[in-house]
């Protein structure tokens, strides 16, 4: 799937950062495949794309070890890793596997800690940017403005709201908004011979004019290949201008 993804031109690969399966997918027993081992893998069968988590969860690796395993598959992949992240909120998978799972608080000042470490690590030298996941008005987007290249947002009518947060954590901050990369999660649901086409080009479109740049999407029955030459022949050229 990642090579038929690489060579449709798509521009990057993310994966989940989960122990347990999520409900949206299936009951937690269903298979997941630990992130960081598997992008390891895509960064060794492809030679472009960019790759990283949707997101991991701060509260699941030691900063340190975390920033450890970003600056490895960054400097293996050629440069093509993203650190994604955010607070985490999966309690189910934390407790069956006894990893600490701290009150919400604690896990923003974890994930504040986190985003400095990693910084004061890099400084000086190229280093993956940085995406915070979650829409958050007060605490979320403050630190996308403080510390993050990219934010990441559900795909929701409050998506103006959001940004418009977003650029007064920037002016607060004397951070460029232009300088952070706004993107969104998206559904690429082609239908069984693309006849949802039309619907997935007008949701992007309102993305676009609400502020989102990039949609980072999970598309239905990839494994098919023939959604993910759709989306490459269909949507791809008829957005291809938006965000920009």
């Amino acid at each position: 799937m990642v090579q038929a993804i690489e060579a449709f031109g798509f521009d990057s690969v993310w994966v989940m950062d989960h122990f347990f399966q999520v409900d949206m997918i299936g009951p937690p027993q269903l298979e997941m495949l630990e992130a960081y081992t598997t992008l390891g893998f895509l960064a060794a069968h492809t030679s472009r794309v960019r790759l990283g988590t949707l997101v991991t969860g701060v509260h699941y690796r030691h900063p340190g070890v975390l920033a450890h395993t970003i600056t490895t598959l960054d400097t293996l992949s050629g440069g093509r890793a993203w650190l994604g992240i955010g607070a985490g909120w999966n309690e189910l998978e934390s407790r069956g596997l006894g990893v600490p799972f701290p009150p919400v608080k604690e896990r923003f000042e974890r994930l504040e800690e986190t985003l400095r470490l990693c910084l004061d690590l890099w400084a000086g030298r190229p280093h993956p940017p940085i995406m915070v996941g979650g829409g958050g008005e007060r605490k979320t987007l403050r630190l996308v403005a403080r510390y993050a290249d990219a934010c990441n947002l559900f795909p929701t009518p409050d998506v103006p709201r959001k940004l418009e947060a977003l650029r007064a954590h920037c002016a607060a901050e004397g951070r460029d908004y232009t300088s952070i990369e706004k993107t969104s999660m998206f559904d690429f649901d082609v239908g069984e011979h693309g006849e949802n086409v039309d619907q997935i080009i007008a949701r992007l479109q309102w993305l676009s004019g609400a502020g989102i740049q990039t949609v980072h999407g999970w598309v239905k029955d990839a494994h098919r290949i023939s959604p993910l030459q759709i989306l490459a022949e269909r949507v791809l050229p008829a957005v291809a201008e938006l965000g920009r």
